[in-house]
This record gives C-alpha cells, structure tokens and sequence, in this order.
C-alpha cells in the first residue's frame, strides 16, 4: 500500500498500538501527535497522505483540527476515531470534510482502507 500516515491522539499507548498495527498491514507511519497543535505543524511538515485523528484532543476537537487540514494546499484524507460510537457526533463527521469515522475498538488497517477515496 505504501500510504503515508500521521497519528494524531493523546494517549501514547494508543498511538503505540495503531502505529504497530498500520504498520504491519502496510501502512507508512511517518508520525505522530498528542495535540491539535502539534498535529497541524506536522502534517504541514511530514504531509502525510491521511491523517487518523482522535475526535476528543485536549486543545481543539478532531472536527476544527480537521477543518483546518483541508485548506493545506495539499490536504490529507482525514479518518477520525474515537472512543465513543460514530453516532454521537451526528453530523459533525461529514461536515468538517473527513472522509469517514472508525471507533477505536474497530479500528483497522481495512477499515480505514475501505473509507478511501478510490
């Protein structure tokens, strides 16, 4: 597969986990964040091809943070997860321009792959 992947959440034992999961089903993690801060100075930086971002950070929701990616000149497709259901967050989802929702206790690599835009 070879995409590149920034991992955005604010336990690093997560991180640790999805880092190693991706990563064994192909996926290139060329990063990783705990805040709303640090994840947009990386992606700017790393640009990486999609970013997995925790909905719930300590700084800004994963929807703003998400809304502020997609006016990157080259914005990444953004795959939010959390720890809650997909359902309680309505339709903030779709309108902050993330291409889908995976709840951490789902998450992986073929679930994020079947969110991809073709």
């Amino acid at each position: 597969m070879g995409m590149t992947v920034l991992i955005v959440d604010d336990h690093p034992s997560f991180r640790a986990s999805v880092r190693t999961l991706l990563q064994a089903e192909g996926y290139e993690v060329v990063g990783e964040a705990e805040n709303a801060v640090e994840a947009l100075r990386s992606a700017r930086e790393l640009k990486p091809d999609l970013v997995l971002l925790d909905v719930q950070l300590p700084d800004l929701d994963g929807f703003e943070v998400c809304e502020q990616l997609r006016v990157f000149d080259h914005p990444p497709v953004v795959v939010l997860t959390s720890s809650r259901d997909g359902a309680d967050y309505g339709r903030c989802i779709e309108h902050c321009g993330a291409c889908g929702f995976v709840p951490k206790g789902d998450l992986s690599g073929a679930a994020i792959a079947a969110l991809l835009p073709a």
